[in-house]
């Protein structure tokens, strides 16, 4: 989750979806750290990269892959683990989407953002930054 200390978070909009979603991605296993495929999501999907303001939020959550979306996954995977990343920016900054994975991107206003969340993991992590900020 990308947010600034004004309380804006950045969105992406899924490409060929209406829905909005924070960065997120999968490790390149076993060589790659959930931190480090944090840090590498957020540059593939954004192009943005930042050496201070990430905290990891050691709060992993479980969820069901929707059945259309389990043939990225090896056989017989149908729930994924979601390591919960931060990084707080002191403003908002330029964003290049990778067309590949979303097609618009935008800065909203916490409460705003809740409402346009997909995700069940997304609101409740920025449920939890929006608690912080008060």
């Amino acid at each position: 989750m990308v947010y600034t200390a004004e309380g804006e978070t950045l969105l992406l909009r899924r490409t060929g979806s209406a829905f909005w979603q924070s960065v997120t991605g999968g490790l390149q296993w076993p060589r790659e750290t959930p931190e480090e495929a944090a840090r590498r999501e957020l540059f593939e999907e954004t192009g943005i990269v930042a050496e201070d303001g990430w905290c990891d939020r050691q709060t992993p959550r479980r969820f069901l892959i929707l059945p259309e979306h389990r043939y990225r996954y090896g056989p017989g995977v149908t729930e994924n683990l979601e390591h919960f990343f931060s990084l707080c920016l002191s403003r908002r900054c330029a964003v290049r989407v990778n067309p590949a994975e979303h097609d618009l991107s935008c800065w909203e206003s916490l409460p705003v953002a809740a409402d346009s969340l997909w995700s069940w993991t997304n609101r409740a992590a920025l449920a939890q930054i929006a608690q912080e900020l008060v």
